[in-house]
């Protein structure tokens, strides 16, 4: 029995019946410590997530009743059927993810409490994988919970909350894909908590065009990581990549449910990122590309959804499909956006297209600029490599 699938759950049941997210989770808590001592000797339970919802509502009973100030009004609601387990929605995963994207926390606070709560994270996985001090996820999670004392679970109709959900879902496969900072080029425990995560969302949410555009977006890109790194763990590019390393399994999955949900329901964002996807990973080889549907689908990208990296991402395929020339001077149009005008990639893409045009000394000042300025140490290398290819 996986607890961490049940806790996401039992925590919705709680926070729905009494509210106070933090007080809820404590008491999740102590029912899945209960359940790790008691199971392996008395036996699993007939339904082990309602004995999970009838001790952890005992434990948040107990809390009730040590609070003096409320003890009279909690106790009237909570002692109404406490030993009768409430009944789990279909949708508990959904309504605890939105509850985890209210607007009123932060992002990085969002993406925290998310993989906390929904993703059974624990606090210290956490700062691992974002590289930072378990203290600080530790008191962006305590701030989290606080802030969320007394609210209680949103409609999922709600398109706004669904957004903010997909889009804390994307950040996290984004972070794990390639990772902003550190040593490591991915981090799988979190590309995996992603891709579990819209699972359980598209299970919930079956006929959502974005829940699948997201999910297959994330299959498409995931089979490609196999081959991303060579075998002294530096960075291989697309173009470079071995295909046969590729997971076709998740091709063959993404493929089929992007081209079902094009033709099915409103195209969105997520959906035109998976197609731009599924075209790459289709090609048999980096020079069998389809780029001028890629550049189709770029085009259509940044109406839909425009952003600075839809931006720079549409210039590599405008120069793939009209030269490099054509393509640097596209750049130099857009690369005074201030969402780019600092960012590494944008020096990576010009050092790419002056190598193309036969400008091995720009190119090399470019990629030397973009090593200077991303934090990655494989992108570092990589970039690195390639100047160092263009020495005179």
């Amino acid at each position: 029995m996986n607890l961490r699938s049940l806790a996401p759950q039992v925590l919705a049941a709680l926070v729905r019946r009494y509210g106070d997210f933090e007080a809820c989770e404590d008491a999740v808590q102590e029912a899945l410590l209960a359940a790790s001592v008691q199971w392996p000797s008395s036996g699993l339970p007939d339904n082990p997530k309602g004995w999970l919802i009838t001790t952890a509502s005992r434990r948040r009973i107990e809390q009730l009743r040590s609070d003096t100030a409320r003890q009279r009004r909690e106790e009237a609601a909570a002692l109404a059927s406490p030993s009768e387990p409430e009944p789990v929605a279909v949708d508990d995963t959904l309504t605890l993810l939105l509850l985890c994207c209210h607007p009123s926390l932060t992002r990085p606070s969002q993406v925290a409490l998310t993989l906390r709560a929904v993703g059974g994270l624990t606090t210290a996985e956490i700062a691992r994988a974002f590289l930072v001090p378990e203290a600080t996820i530790g008191q962006r999670i305590s701030r989290a919970k606080r802030s969320l004392r007394g609210e209680r679970f949103v409609s999922a109709s709600d398109p706004s909350r669904l957004a903010s959900v997909l889009q804390v879902l994307y950040l996290i496969f984004t972070e794990g894909h390639t990772a902003s900072s550190g040593d490591a080029l991915n981090r799988v425990e979190l590309t995996t908590e992603a891709i579990r995560l819209v699972r359980q969302l598209r299970s919930e949410l079956p006929s959502s065009g974005e829940v699948i555009g997201l999910l297959a977006l994330m299959l498409l890109t995931e089979a490609r990581r196999p081959a991303r790194v060579s075998s002294d763990g530096a960075l291989v590019p697309l173009a470079l990549q071995d295909r046969s390393l590729w997971n076709r399994g998740f091709i063959e999955e993404g493929v089929a449910l992007i081209t079902g949900a094009l033709s099915s329901a409103p195209v969105g964002p997520y959906q035109l990122q998976a197609a731009i996807a599924a075209v790459h990973d289709e090609a048999a080889s980096a020079d069998e590309t389809d780029w001028a549907e890629i550049l189709t689908l770029y085009d259509l990208l940044h109406v839909v959804a425009p952003g600075p990296m839809v931006t720079l991402n549409r210039v590599v395929a405008f120069a793939q499909v009209h030269g490099a020339s054509a393509g640097l001077a596209e750049l130099a149009g857009v690369a005074s956006d201030p969402a780019l005008s600092a960012h590494h990639r944008v020096d990576a893409v010009r050092g790419h297209l002056l190598e193309l045009s036969g400008d091995s000394a720009g190119a090399r000042e470019a990629y030397l600029a973009a090593a200077r300025r991303t934090l990655s140490l494989p992108e570092q290398s990589y970039l690195q490599s390639r100047a160092a290819r263009l020495q005179p």
